[in-house]
């Protein structure tokens, strides 16, 4: 799978609050960028790519209760595809790349916590649901994840590669860190994983911690990026911000950052 084109532009923004690094909330913008690629299976019109959504926001359908933003996001771009703006939530698959939980109120930056709800808001209105971790995502306990897992619709992969459609999509959640800490592995133990889904050929690969892209200057793993940069995969992820959203590694493989920002990929005509 290979990007086509990715507008500069936002066709969109929504606001929400966010923690501020004084500790404070803060209200910022999240775009939605529009671009191409050149396949996807017959019956998927586009994909929706999205990543830490570390927010809150008005909900509306529910009388402006502030809610997770990632839950927010998925009831205002379900309906702009009832207006026509986008295609149609049954055609639309959404892949998610980590990170979808603030604290109620926006005032602590890393919070960590259960973003079930948010999965399931976007897999109430669109086709599936795919994606990984972030290193501050929670399942529920052990039972409550299983069962989360079990879901018609509902794909969290954590070294796995799933066919959805013809669409092969592998996954790795979290980062490389302290293993005691919560979403964190060695990196011996991380690559590793990332080893065997590669080796599986997955045509699009979601990360939550990507590579870094150093023409770019843009920040992430080199070993991630040494790993994945000899493969044909498509790379999503999330975890460090990058100002340009779409860099290309050595070897031609295309690596699109989503880090707080969604972005629709349609089908190029």
């Amino acid at each position: 799978m290979k990007i086509l084109s990715l507008d500069e532009g936002p066709l969109r923004t929504w606001p929400y609050q966010s923690a501020s690094p004084r500790g404070q909330a803060e209200t910022v913008w999240f775009p939605l960028l529009r671009g191409t690629v050149d396949v996807l299976p017959d019956e998927v019109a586009a994909l929706l790519v999205l990543s830490d959504l570390q927010g809150v926001a008005p909900h509306a359908l529910h009388e402006g209760a502030v809610a997770l933003l990632g839950e927010v996001l998925a009831d205002e771009l379900a309906l702009m595809a009832e207006l026509g703006e986008l295609p149609p939530p049954s055609n639309v698959g959404v892949v998610l790349a980590g990170d979808l939980y603030s604290s109620p109120l926006a005032n602590v930056r890393g919070a960590s916590g259960d973003v079930r709800s948010v999965w399931r808001a976007f897999a109430e209105h669109f086709r599936w649901v795919v994606g990984v971790a972030g290193n501050h995502d929670t399942f529920g306990g052990a039972r409550e994840q299983e069962r989360f897992r079990q879901r018609p619709g509902i794909h969290l992969l954590d070294g796995e590669v799933v066919d959805l459609e013809g669409l092969r999509v592998g996954g790795v959640g979290g980062i490389i860190g302290h293993p005691g800490k919560p979403g964190r592995r060695e990196e011996e133990a991380f690559l590793q994983v990332l080893g065997g889904v590669l080796r599986e050929d997955p045509e699009l690969l979601v990360l939550h911690m990507g590579p870094d892209a150093p023409d770019t200057g843009a920040r992430g793993s080199p070993v991630i990026r040494e790993q994945v940069q000899a493969r044909g995969a498509l790379v999503v992820c999330g975890h460090a911000h990058w100002e340009v959203p779409l860099a290309t590694l050595p070897g031609g493989v295309q690596v699109l950052n989503v880090d707080s920002r969604a972005v629709l990929l349609e089908r190029a005509r």
